[in-house]
């Protein structure tokens, strides 16, 4: 019960704090789906899921937000800042033997990480959830990011077009 009403009070923060807006510009681009990260979550998807997000596209532009097949147009986001206590204390079990995640195990080195949640409508990607890949990320580094689907954690980096002189 402390744990919903806690949660409440930071998503009521949230809210005054952070109003909508569209795809920040840090984001824009195309990302391609790098890794597994490891960590210990309990999932609801096992190996053959997660290795099928491997080497998939996410972009985000401030028109829209697409992974793979499935497009939301005229996306809002929130753009916030938590600490590595406050990630772990919302994305992990209230047990030693619950799901846990650090920033550590992400490979975030800083206290602080800026996340980034998309709104948009509930997605069927594999029956067991409603999240599209990507659409709630932490910002690792400029072109690395980070993201769960299922609770099974993912990395993607920046596609870098050379320029053409």
């Amino acid at each position: 019960m402390k744990r919903i009403v806690y949660l409440l009070i930071v998503f009521l923060q949230l809210v005054k704090t952070a109003p909508a807006q569209t795809i920040p510009a840090e984001l824009w681009g195309t990302w391609v789906v790098r890794r597994e990260v490891p960590t210990s979550t309990i999932s609801c998807w096992g190996e053959k899921e997660a290795n099928r997000l491997i080497g998939t596209e996410i972009e985000y532009s401030p028109r829209l937000f697409r992974w793979h097949k499935v497009v939301t147009k005229n996306p809002t986001a929130a753009r916030t800042s938590l600490t590595a206590q406050q990630f772990h204390d919302e994305h992990s079990g209230g047990s030693a033997s619950s799901s846990q995640v650090t920033f550590l195990q992400l490979g975030i080195k800083e206290e602080k990480a800026v996340q980034i949640v998309i709104q948009h409508p509930a997605a069927n990607i594999t029956g067991a959830t409603s999240e599209i890949p990507g659409d709630s990320i932490l910002l690792k580094y400029k072109n690395t990011i980070v993201f769960s689907v299922c609770n099974v954690y993912f990395e993607a980096k920046r596609r870098i077009v050379p320029r053409k002189n």
